[in-house]
């Protein structure tokens, strides 16, 4: 990946503010976004209300906007501007289209996006990893940062970007191995990195 600095999405001011709070309360942003305008960006481990919070705030101060995935009934009225606002991307469940081809169009539609997806997909213990963010990622030809957050250090941020290669149990493999040391608020309901059981 080019090693020079991507162009950021929000004004110093709004950087700035986002790394005094995160002075404040004693955390640190790591990091920096690959100089690219397009990609993925997977969160874990995910077992808190707060992995949200630390997300905003590490993205904020490495001047990242970050768009992120929600039910297209979300976006409805009177609500719905606010949903955008606040970077959503509504995915219609009963479009002919799946989720991954529907935000696969959105990637092709824009000159510029980031998108941030925890594919433990909730807060509780699961035994393995959704892999839409994957077949995105694949389906985009964008490549996938991997971000975390690691409470007993008081640091989130983004780590490497990784180009799939296809080859997801070879990549899931590199993406185990990162996450080995990175520790949730809550380590016991951290999901397990590992692919779904074949069918």
């Amino acid at each position: 990946m080019n090693e020079s600095q991507r162009s950021l999405d929000y004004p110093a001011w709004f950087r700035g503010l986002a790394q005094l709070i995160y002075r404040v309360v004693g955390w640190k942003a790591e990091g920096k976004a690959p100089n690219l305008p397009k990609f993925v960006i997977i969160g874990a481990p995910h077992t808190s209300n707060w992995d949200g919070i630390h997300m905003f705030l590490t993205s904020t101060s490495l001047g990242i906007r970050m768009y992120w995935l929600g039910k297209h009934t979300l976006f409805r009225a009177p609500y719905g501007w606010l949903m955008r606002w606040a970077s959503g991307i509504p995915v219609n469940r009963q479009s002919t289209k799946n989720a991954v081809e529907q935000v696969v169009d959105v990637f092709e539609q824009r000159d510029r996006f980031v998108l941030i997806i925890a594919p433990e997909g909730t807060r509780k213990k699961v035994d393995y990893w959704k892999t839409g963010f994957y077949y995105i990622a694949l389906g985009a030809g964008v490549p996938i940062v991997l971000a975390y957050i690691d409470y007993p250090r008081k640091r989130a941020g983004l780590g490497p970007a990784i180009m799939p290669s296809g080859d997801i149990e070879a990549d899931f493999e590199i993406f185990r191995a990162f996450y080995a040391d990175k520790v949730g608020q809550h380590p016991e309901k951290a999901g397990t990195v590992a692919l779904p059981p074949k069918s």
